[in-house]
């Protein structure tokens, strides 16, 4: 039976398949996954000549073009390889490659077309037996559906018979020596036909061989990649046993970096993982990790097969065992080596190294503290790369919030090295700028957050008083960064002319355009009052009282004193101390407050008289101060939201003024006499030229703001002279005067002369009746019927065109006619002239948007009628886009209004049903934001409107309903408060915590992105209403709350879980009753419950007594929440912790504890990291001279002696006694051992593996294996030790992980059974050696 013939070229697994040599027949008369095999070049000439049979030319095709995707492949790596310093030899080698290469993809583009070409023309000249073409459309219905539901089935089942095919080949290539291997004969073609044609192992070299692997793994990898089934159904085992011989020293870095791959992509879940911990690979790994920077490629392979396996192998903790308590399935060999990679700056893998051992630290912190990756993450967070700062820092602040894994971190020593930046910048200059700022941001994420601000003020602020200090050296030219640090910290904001203060210019100047700035902005209602107070807010405070208490203030008077004529950083530290006391003033009570007004230092410099110099500064500091208070008090905004005219407003002065003299001038022309009326209607030109350019615009505006608005004045223009007409005709649209005048901004002049003329025949009969009966609305009609697209004579220029109403006047007619629509004769008019009926038909216009825009923004809603309906019609547009702009604009008038309209709101919740569901969600903000005012959410409940399609969207519109007894009553009775009661007790409880420290973690992010700033602002800062906090609002909430128990099980949680430090289940759910808690006890009716229940003094106890860092955290807010009410604040002051206060003496929702350090002190804790602690040692070396190289060895670790250490080790390996041991499998253990023992930095582990003369392979591993038991000293034998003290995190064995695990002291009582027989068998083989300790042995060379 003949077999199909492949030979294996240098690249990929190129895949041209032909019929057999023979006969042309296949196996079993059947196409086989096998028969598509590569063929070497000269043979594919050969195989363009031999036809497949058709039913195989699609298979054909597929094969082709996976083979010419390869190739590509090859050619992009050639010329990529190309671009880098290349010697001689591998250049040649690479440029021969990409040569093949590239005739190859010739090759197979030919072949691709000459079969697609054989293909089309066959299928083109069927003919059946009577001449007549065959059918060649679709097959019948049936036929497809078969063979969709069976392809799925098939092409896995081919899939997997190709990778065990693949798999064999590989195992078959690993076999160099046959003769070494009886048992496994090699297979005959029948039972493995891929390996048919494979090289001879026997004979082939190792470039052939290398070859031959690529280009089953690539194929295997391509397998892997097409079927996720495929990668669950191979054995990790099988795999790895294939791939070990391109893992070997002997094999090409694109060998071991494509085995790498081809593991990767077999990794799926843990059980692969721990299939392949079994497989002794670590050894490998160490020596990949080791090379140089010519390996990149192997490099990378390694690192992601890393990663993969830390991302699917993990064992993280479960919810309810603390952070860190995870197992990562790597040996402490692999990594060191990481870590070495890590550590060295010039190697290219060093940021995802460190990324790599961040997201280890947060799953297996004892790992990381065994091997030493914590020090070189701190050394990373200090040194840089500044782009991983963020990360790193995120990553610590983490660990310290917990007390068991803060417990591995030196306090007051390890992550104050991050202000080293800062700390050390003295006699730098300005190029030590840049790492700098980037210290001052981590700096800023710490104290941002609950653990790195309490983890800085551990030993009395130790961290922050040495930043602070720093501002005290008067030759640090880099203050300034250190001062715009603190301005972001406490959320400043300078104005627009802190400028000029810092320049010391004077500020009077900017009061003007400060105003005119504010009036030439369009009004708008906030959505909430600018100084209301947020939860942000309430942690300013804290820093402020934390930064005063460390010296902040007195630091910023040194600055002042440097020089009495003043600087531009004197006058920025002046800055910001005003700033300070500002917001101190602001969110501090008013006893704390008052404290750090007083500023002694600065005043007794002020007040010294015996040194004129202090008296200058003192003096220099107050008034600058002063004045920016002056100033700012001034440049203060009105009342946000009330825009009643206010009688002390200076802006309302002026305003006064110009209406008294337009309301003179408008009385003076009013009683105009005959003559002086008839020469200003000369004056204007009008009744001279119809050329408006010579017309006198302002005389023609004083007439028609004045005399005209006269019924009789109005009457002689229109009778008498006939000016009106000549006027209203330069308007009239088919006269082409006034829609051809350009869009500009001096333009806009003539929109506002039509309006103001409207205006003047609204108010005379005379003027209502020439309307009436002149052509100008008329024309106006007609133009809008120019756009009917259903119009029999469609004009090529339309007076409304969207090229005319961008670039003309002709979008004045809208605001001209918005004016009628302003009164009631007006309306009139526009229903007679069927300008309403246009209206309808021009909302229905597809791509018009801008006349839409311009009919909704001009009518006037004031007026019941058609201007209501058009905006109606515009909110239910069969286009999302229209209504989504109409809900907005209904939004705006909702706002604008000063009393509730049921119009308005009516139409708002019409919005709520809309299909699209942005459209809804804008209703619902507008909506809800309306509801602030009581009058609306009564006048809204009243209506009745059903919310349940809103899903989550809705719920804070019920939230507001509930705040009231009509619609507390009104949902109860459809049962939602039940139904959402449960839902809040057992779920959205939590919610809410995740819904606040995300919005926490946003607003002081320094790195939030400016797509996250909706969030942000949709937040605020206020305190979200929470379900059990607005039930609490109502008398009828709070007896359905009673009836519940549902406080009660709140308290008795608290009090029972409140010092829990370990569990993060109930952690999170602590917080989470805190806050329904503390939103209960904001509310009047709510705080009996917490004085019933005597809660508050535990809360006050977890505050001070936590471990936890986030649950003291919470207790702050949550303290804060209950200082909401008087009452509340009362109970707070008698346990010192004093509310802040408006000047009205109502409490502000801020409260902070007058004894600071009490709050954010942290329990001192010893660290339980020990870096190098090993369990497992060796027995001492059997000669004098292979202790002697392990002495040197071990000496390399140490940099005072590691350059004569390494000169020794040069000359012991070219001494003849010497080289057996750098053959020595035993000795390359101990080297390994030791370097996966100890710190050793990158260049001298490479060199320790250098030394060596053995190539890494399988039989080596398996060597290296069974020396790892020999020399392993017995526990017995190992000299006693003090008991190290158990790990806070790791109670319990680790799983079997991705590494052969180290014997431990934990071991079960079967491993120590069977060590204790090898141990025995040992003993009885040869005498025991002396334990060896594996500390570096100390020196002194070079002295006698």
């Amino acid at each position: 039976m003949p077999t199909p013939v492949s030979e294996h070229n240098s690249h990929g697994s190129l895949s041209i398949p032909r019929s057999s040599q023979t006969d042309g027949a296949t196996l079993n008369g059947t196409a086989t996954p096998t028969a598509a095999h590569s063929a070497s070049g000269h043979s594919w000439a050969a195989s363009e000549a031999t036809l497949a049979p058709d039913r195989d030319r699609d298979s054909q095709l597929q094969s082709l073009s996976d083979q010419l995707k390869v190739e590509k492949r090859i050619k992009e790596g050639a010329e990529n390889l190309l671009q880098m310093n290349l010697n001689d030899a591998l250049r040649s080698e690479v440029e021969t490659e990409l040569a093949t290469a590239k005739q190859k993809i010739q090759i197979i583009q030919k072949s691709l077309d000459s079969l697609s070409g054989r293909g089309v023309r066959k299928r083109s000249m069927e003919t059946n037996g009577n001449g007549r073409r065959k059918f060649t459309g679709q097959p019948l219905r049936p036929t497809v559906e078969w063979r969709e539901e069976g392809s799925e089935r098939d092409d896995f089942r081919s899939l997997m018979h190709q990778a065990n095919s693949t798999i064999k080949a590989l195992v078959h290539l690993s076999r160099q020596h046959p003769h070494n291997h009886p048992s496994s004969s090699a297979p005959s073609p029948s039972g493995s036909p891929s390996t048919s044609t494979l090289p001879n192992p026997a004979t082939a070299t190792e470039a052939e061989l290398n070859r031959a692997r690529i280009e089953h793994m690539a194929k295997l990898i391509a397998l892997l990649q097409r079927n996720l089934r495929v990668r669950y159904e191979l054995d990790m085992g099988e795999v790895v046993h294939a791939v070990l011989p391109s893992l070997a020293d002997k094999a090409s870095k694109q060998a071991r970096a494509t085995a790498y791959r081809l593991i990767r992509h077999a990794l799926v879940d843990s059980h692969s993982v721990r299939r392949l911990g079994e497989q002794h690979l670590d050894w490998y790994i160490v020596k990949t990790l080791s090379r140089d920077n010519k390996h990149t490629v192997e490099k990378e392979q390694v690192i992601k097969l890393i990663r993969t396996v830390v991302d699917i192998g993990s064992e993280r903790h479960s919810p309810n065992s603390a952070v860190g308590s995870g197992t990562v399935p790597l040996s402490d060999a692999v990594m060191r080596a990481l870590i070495a990679v890590a550590e060295y700056p010039e190697d290219p893998f060093k940021p995802i190294c460190v990324q790599t051992l961040t997201e280890i630290l947060l799953i297996d912190i004892e790992l990381m503290a065994r091997t030493g990756g914590i020090r070189v993450l701190l050394h990373a967070l200090a040194e840089g790369p500044l782009e991983m700062a963020p990360l790193l820092s995120a990553a610590f602040l983490h660990i310290i919030d917990s007390p068991k894994t803060r417990a591995y971190l030196h306090p007051g020593t390890d992550l104050e090295i991050a202000l080293s930046g800062i700390t050390d910048a003295y006699g730098k200059g300005f190029e030590h700028q840049e790492k700098l700022k980037g210290c001052t941001g981590i700096v800023s994420s710490m104290l941002r957050t609950w653990s790195g601000l309490m983890y800085c003020c551990i030993n009395d602020m130790t961290a922050i008083r040495a930043v602070i200090d720093c501002l005290r050296i008067p030759s640090l030219e880099t203050r300034e960064v250190i001062l715009d640090m603190f301005f972001d910290l406490l959320n400043i904001k300078p104005p627009e002319w802190h400028r000029a203060f810092i320049d010391g210019r004077r500020l009077t100047m900017y009061r003007r355009s400060r105003q005119s700035a504010d009036l030439t902005q369009p009004a708008q209602i906030p959505h909430r009052p600018q100084d209301t107070l947020k939860l942000t807010d309430q942690y300013i405070a804290l820093l402020i009282l934390v930064f005063s208490k460390a010296g902040l203030l007195d630091a910023l008077t040194s600055m002042f004193e440097e020089s009495s004529v003043g600087s531009e950083l004197s006058r920025k530290a002046m800055l910001l101390m005003a700033e300070i006391l500002q917001k101190a003033n602001r969110v501090l009570p008013l006893s704390i407050a008052a404290r750090i007004q007083a500023l002694p230092r600065v005043f007794s410099l002020a007040s010294d008289y015996n040194d004129n110099e202090h008296r200058i500064v003192g003096s220099s500091a107050l008034s600058a101060i002063d004045s920016f208070n002056r100033h700012l008090s001034r440049l203060q905004p009105a009342v946000k939201g009330d825009t009643r005219p206010r009688a002390n407003s200076i802006e309302d002065a002026v305003r006064r003024g110009q209406r008294q003299v337009e309301q003179a001038k408008l009385k003076m022309s009013m009683q105009m006499d005959d003559k002086t009326f008839q020469n200003l209607l000369i004056e204007t030109q009008v009744m001279l030229t119809k050329d408006h350019t010579k017309w006198n615009f302002d005389t023609l505006q004083e007439l028609v703001d004045g005399p005209l608005h006269s019924a009789k004045r109005m009457e002689e223009a229109i009778k008498v002279s006939r000016y009106i007409r000549k006027l209203m005709s330069f308007f009239h649209p088919f006269n082409h005067r006034f829609c051809d005048i350009a869009n500009t901004k001096g333009n806009q002049r003539w929109v506002r002369l039509g309006c103001s003329l409207l205006d003047a025949f609204m108010a005379s009969p005379d003027g209502i009746r020439f309307l009436r009966e002149d052509e100008f609305l008329s024309q106006l009609v007609k133009s809008f019927a120019q756009l009917d697209p259903s119009s029999p004579s469609p004009v090529q220029d339309p007076i409304f065109s969207k090229k005319r109403m961008q670039e003309t006047l002709t979008c004045g007619y809208f605001e001209m006619l918005g004016t009628l629509s302003k009164r009631k004769e007006g309306v009139d008019l526009l229903e007679n002239f069927k300008l309403f009926t246009a209206f309808y038909h021009l909302t229905e216009l597809r791509s018009r948007d801008d006349l839409i825009k311009g009919i909704v923004e001009n009518l006037d809603y004031s007026i019941d009628g058609h201007s209501r309906i058009v905006l109606s019609k515009a909110l239910t547009s069969v286009y999302k886009h229209v209504r989504h702009y109409a809900t907005n604009y209904l939004g705006g008038l909702i706002r604008a209004s000063q009393t509730a309209h049921a119009w308005m709101l009516r139409l708002l919740l019409t919005q709520l049903y809309d299909p699209a569901p942005e459209v809804r969600e804008l209703a619902v903000r507008f909506l809800e934001e309306a509801c602030e005012s009581t009058d609306v959410l009564q006048m809204v409940v009243e209506m009745q409107p059903t919310l349940d399609h809103l899903g989550e969207v809705g719920h804070p519109l019920l939230l507001k309903f509930m705040s009231t007894p009509t619609g507390f009553r009104f949902l109860y009775a459809a049962n939602y408060i039940d139904r959402e009661m449960e839902l809040w007790f057992h779920e959205r409880n939590l919610h809410y915590v995740v819904h606040i420290e995300v919005f926490l973690a946003k607003a002081f992010s320094q790195n939030a992105s400016e797509d996250d700033d909706d969030d942000v602002l949709a937040f605020e800062g206020i305190v979200p209403p929470h379900f059990y906090g607005v039930m609490a609002k109502t008398e009828l909430g709070c007896e359905v709350l009673q009836e519940k128990g549902h406080f009660s099980e709140f308290a008795h949680f608290i009090r029972r879980h409140g010092l829990e430090s370990e569990d993060q289940e109930v952690i999170l759910k602590l917080k989470s009753v805190l806050w329904a808690v503390g939103n209960i006890g904001a509310t009047e009716r709510g705080l009996p419950f917490l004085e019933e229940e005597e809660i508050i003094p535990a809360i006050l106890e977890i505050a001070e007594q936590s471990l936890v860092l986030s649950v003291r955290g919470t207790c702050f807010f949550v303290l804060g929440l209950i200082s909401s009410t008087p009452q509340g604040a009362e109970i707070l002051d008698d346990y010192h912790w004093e509310a802040t206060l408006s000047p009205l003496g109502l409490p502000t929702g801020l409260c902070v504890p007058l004894d600071v350090d009490k709050f954010v002190s942290i329990p001192h804790w010893d660290c339980v990291a020990s870096e190098g602690a090993d369990d497992s040692r060796l027995a001492s070396p059997e000669s004098a001279e292979e202790n002697e190289v392990m002495t040197a060895i071990y000496n390399l670790a140490n940099t005072v002696i590691a350059n004569s250490a390494s000169r020794s080790l040069t000359k012991m390996k070219s001494k003849p006694e010497y080289r057996h041991i750098f053959s020595s499998p035993s000795m390359l253990y101990r080297a390994l051992h030791t370097i996966s023992s100890q710190k050793y930095r990158l260049p001298v582990r490479r060199y320790i593996l250098d030394l060596f003369n053995i190539d890494l392979d399988a039989d080596v591993v398996n060597q290296l294996s069974e020396c790892a038991i020999s020399l392993r000293v017995p526990l017995a034998a190992q000299a006693p030790s003090e008991p190290s003290e158990p790990s806070p995190v790791q109670s319990q064995p680790p799983p079997p992980t991705f590494r052969p695990r180290r014997v431990r002291h934990h071991v079960d009582e079967s491993d120590e059974e069977e060590s204790d027989v090898e141990e025995k068998d040992l003993a009885q083989k040869k005498p025991r050696a002396p334990v060896m300790s594996l500390r570096p042995k100390s020196r002194i060379i070079g002295f006698t």
